[in-house]
């Protein structure tokens, strides 16, 4: 994922549809529920790696509107919009605001994680530095959006996410998406970061 001095063309890029999760029944018991999870967990934690890429990329749109105005990386009002809302959001979708909010935590830290290193390398090599300044107002805008997508994706896996096989598949579904996104290491290593607390403790994995 590399850099460009068109930052906009990066945002049309990322705003692709994410694929759809596939339906499946209701598993009559836990321990069906347990193994279905287990068989089909990188599957059913795609979406969700996928559409965390999708919100990491944007990060790159981000940092070139914030680059040379002398702001901060740092924006706790807007994070504190965005928890708030998607705290609303999970309710709505039947999720729990707790989890969803830790899983965005994670996903705004490695957000900024990309826009420190891209801004340090910048200031390094000044001719990397992006020539459009990108309107922020409209990044946020496409990463709404994302956000809407990622809380259904949270609400859809939970059955995975607190599956005892939750570990072995996240790190599945990650680096298959790695390989299919072609990541460079700064958006693989904040990716690891961003899925941090995807598998969360719940009632199946805390038996």
């Amino acid at each position: 994922m590399p850099t460009t001095a068109n930052p906009m063309r990066l945002l049309t890029a990322v705003a692709v549809a994410a694929a759809a999760l596939p339906a499946g029944a209701q598993a009559p018991a836990r321990a069906a529920s347990v193994a279905a999870a287990s068989r089909n967990g990188p599957d059913r934690l795609h979406p969700l790696v996928d559409l965390s890429v999708r919100r990491l990329a944007t990060a790159d749109v981000v940092a070139a509107a914030k680059w040379g105005t002398g702001g901060p990386v740092d924006d706790p009002a807007r994070e504190q919009q965005v928890l708030e809302s998607v705290a609303r959001q999970a309710r709505e979708a039947g999720a729990d605001p707790g989890e969803t909010v830790r899983v965005f935590q994670e996903q705004i830290e490695a957000n900024k994680q990309v826009q420190r290193a891209l801004h340090d390398r910048w200031k390094a090599h000044p001719s990397q530095a992006p020539t459009l300044r990108p309107d922020l107002t409209e990044v946020r805008e496409e990463i709404n959006r994302v956000n809407g997508e990622l809380v259904r994706a949270i609400a859809d896996s939970a059955a995975a996410r607190t599956a005892p096989s939750c570990d072995g598949a996240l790190a599945a579904a990650e680096a298959r998406v790695r390989r299919h996104r072609h990541l460079d290491r700064l958006h693989a290593t904040a990716l690891t970061h961003a899925l941090r607390t995807v598998c969360a403790p719940g009632p199946v994995r805390s038996g």
